[in-house]
């Protein structure tokens, strides 16, 4: 690989305009140091950076990339979209065909609203609930992450997590007083919560299959103990699905676990690449939502025709054949990255769901958040820097999830096991 010498200037210059040289923080690779690299271009499963270097990337926009980076009947669709406007503050038939596209793969959206992003979604999924439901608070899980709206902002994972910011500073103490936290995968901590708080609880909001502590199944009868739950006390349950869906399966978490949530969180891959968002669920909650109710929610680029292409180009795409090879690849990746740490004689817990893979460098099972926190974040920068001198790009972070796509071959896979080997031979020298 060659040095960072162009990137190392890009980040000097966007240092002086953006706050920390990025627009989002695990961008900056402060968690594993070094110099970000600066991305001209994406093609298949590579990435490649201003200075030339091609990575195989693992990151994939962080997750909505499944048919890989700049698929040709994409970009083509893409480009015959904007040609007829990229932006028009109406409403436009591909709304409604993507929203009953939607609906088919995930029935539990009886009624769905676009927006912009996945936070977007979460906190207007949220503020729905509350309606419906007329009380304040909201269960949240340690180390989930459901986007950057103040409620969420209370050990969150993803980039707080990765930035040691469990709580941000800007978010008053009475907008968090309503979030309480149980911890994931431990049916009993939400329990005792809905014990003490049932009759104030609006909803329980979780990742069906966590993903911003790393991979982090969910264990047998969680899910369903929340819906339980939630049937009990009459509260509502939100399946933040923003990774999970259309990732695990063409019906998301939702469809393998057999748990039909009143609310679903969905981004990323709904808008092929590009920025989207939706929230969705039981009629007569979304029958709430303005205009035809009196819970406020508005945006000028929601429905952007140019992403609803985008959106229907991807979705109408996935097949049974492609989640077989994506779990195959995943299987495979996961396999060869413990076989590696093995030789090399590091302690390393690799959790893998389908398409979704995290190398835990950690002698214990990671179940949680608390045995997520216990995985050595040193030790993955180290391996980090040896796989992308190598020739591969995984998450600047130990707490994400690593992405495959249908444009990652056996090939690619092979490449980066037999650089795993060698990264791994890197950490153990460094122990």
């Amino acid at each position: 690989m060659k040095k960072p010498a162009i990137s190392r200037k890009q980040f000097d210059r966007a240092r002086q305009i953006l706050p920390g040289g990025v627009d989002s923080p695990v961008r900056a690779f402060q968690a594993v140091g070094g110099t970000p690299l600066f991305i001209r271009r994406g093609s298949g499963a590579l990435l490649e950076d201003v200075d030339g270097n091609r990575l195989i990337d693992y990151v994939m926009s962080w997750g909505p990339l499944i048919h890989g980076h700049a698929p040709a009947g994409l970009v083509k669709a893409v480009g015959a979209a904007a040609r007829l406007g990229t932006s028009f503050g109406a409403p436009s038939p591909l709304e409604t065909e993507l929203g009953e596209r939607v609906r088919a793969l995930m029935p539990s959206m009886e009624r769905v609203r676009f927006v912009s992003s996945g936070t977007e979604a979460a906190m207007s999924a949220v503020r729905v609930a509350r309606a419906f439901t007329r009380r304040d608070a909201i269960v949240k899980f340690e180390g989930c992450y459901h986007g950057h709206a103040d409620p969420f902002l209370v050990k969150a994972g993803s980039g707080a997590l990765t930035l040691g910011i469990p709580t941000s500073p800007g978010v008053p103490a009475a907008v968090t007083a309503d979030t309480l936290i149980a911890r994931y995968n431990d049916l009993a901590s939400v329990t005792a919560l809905c014990d003490k708080h049932g009759s104030r609880i609006a909803a329980i909001i979780v990742e069906p299959i966590a993903g911003n502590i790393g991979v982090v199944p969910p264990a047998d009868g969680f899910l369903q103990g929340l819906h339980g739950l939630c049937s009990r006390h009459g509260i509502v349950l939100i399946f933040d699905e923003v990774i999970s869906g259309f990732r695990a399966s063409a019906g998301g978490a939702q469809q393998i676990f057999g748990v039909r949530p009143d609310l679903t969180c969905l981004g990323k891959i709904i808008g092929g690449g590009l920025p989207v968002g939706a929230y969705g669920g039981r009629a007569e909650i979304m029958e709430l939502v303005a205009p035809t109710g009196p819970v406020y929610q508005a945006g000028t680029l929601s429905g952007n025709p140019v992403a609803m292409t985008a959106g229907l180009w991807a979705l109408k795409r996935l097949s049974p054949k492609l989640y077989k090879n994506l779990a195959a690849a995943g299987a495979m990746l996961a396999s060869g990255l413990a076989d590696a740490a093995r030789a090399a004689k590091v302690p390393l817990q690799v959790n893998a769901f389908g398409s979704l893979v995290t190398p835990f460098f950690t002698s214990e099972p990671v179940r949680d958040y608390a045995s997520a926190l216990a995985a050595n974040t040193a030790t993955y920068a180290t391996f980090f820097h040896g796989m992308l001198r190598r020739g591969v790009y995984p998450p600047p972070s130990q707490f994400e999830a690593w992405f495959l796509s249908a444009a990652h071959t056996e090939r690619h896979i092979r490449k980066t096991i037999d650089a795993a080997r060698a990264a791994m031979r890197d950490v153990a020298r460094a122990v």
